[in-house]
């Protein structure tokens, strides 16, 4: 188990949940923190994220934590929660075009002010409970079941350009990447946070985790 773990802390996102559902599950010690040193250090690293990406993208970068979480993703456990996942592909058409860290190839995509399922309008932000189907066998997926409902709150998805990195794909009018891994990076767009019984498995798993799958 990891006797430490950093929450990257660039002004958004929803830090302390992030960190309390850490402790519950059996972290030793997890520092809330924008210090890249404090984060280098850790055994692991959590980048949440909440809001608009432009935002979230332009604040990581003032702080220079862009490079910190480059560095990481090479290096140790890196996981990446809703926008945090998001901010890892290469860009985002949201706010007219953001450019994001560019660890997955890919883009993130608006779902649409018409999305449909069939004859059934949806509404936008897709927010709520939905199924999750594992399509790799990942270390975080260990004691979660196939077709497992996780907490999602977003507008725009992640849309990866390779297949290999797709570990998790929800459907709500598109097919959308859920869960995304390659390396020492797990990225989910739900919020394992807010997901119960499957989120803190999820948050458990991360913190056994090395790296390897």
């Amino acid at each position: 188990m990891a006797s430490n773990v950093a929450v990257i802390d660039y002004g958004m996102g929803n830090l302390h949940s992030v960190a309390k559902a850490l402790e519950h599950v059996g972290a030793q010690a997890v520092a809330v923190t924008s210090d890249p040193e404090v984060i280098l250090a850790a055994e692991r690293v959590i980048l949440p994220g909440v809001g608009a990406i432009r935002d979230c993208v332009s604040e990581l970068r003032k702080l220079g934590l862009d490079r910190v979480v480059q560095q990481i993703a090479g290096e140790k456990p890196l996981l990446g929660i809703c926008v945090g996942m998001q901010m890892l592909l290469e860009s985002s058409e949201e706010n007219g075009g953001v450019d994001a860290l560019g660890l997955f190839p890919g883009d993130v995509r608006y779902f649409g002010d018409d999305l449909r399922d069939g004859d059934e309008r949806l509404k936008v932000p897709h927010m709520g409970w939905d199924q999750v189907k594992q399509t790799i066998d990942h270390p975080l997926w260990h004691r979660i079941d196939q077709d497992a409902r996780f907490y999602f709150v977003h507008s725009y998805y992640a849309a990866a350009s390779k297949h290999s990195h797709l570990a998790g794909l929800c459907h709500y009018g598109v097919d959308f990447a859920a869960a995304l891994a390659d390396d020492f990076v797990f990225a989910t767009q739900f919020h394992p946070e807010k997901s119960h019984t499957n989120g803190l498995q999820l948050l458990q798993n991360f913190l056994a985790w090395d790296g390897r799958w």
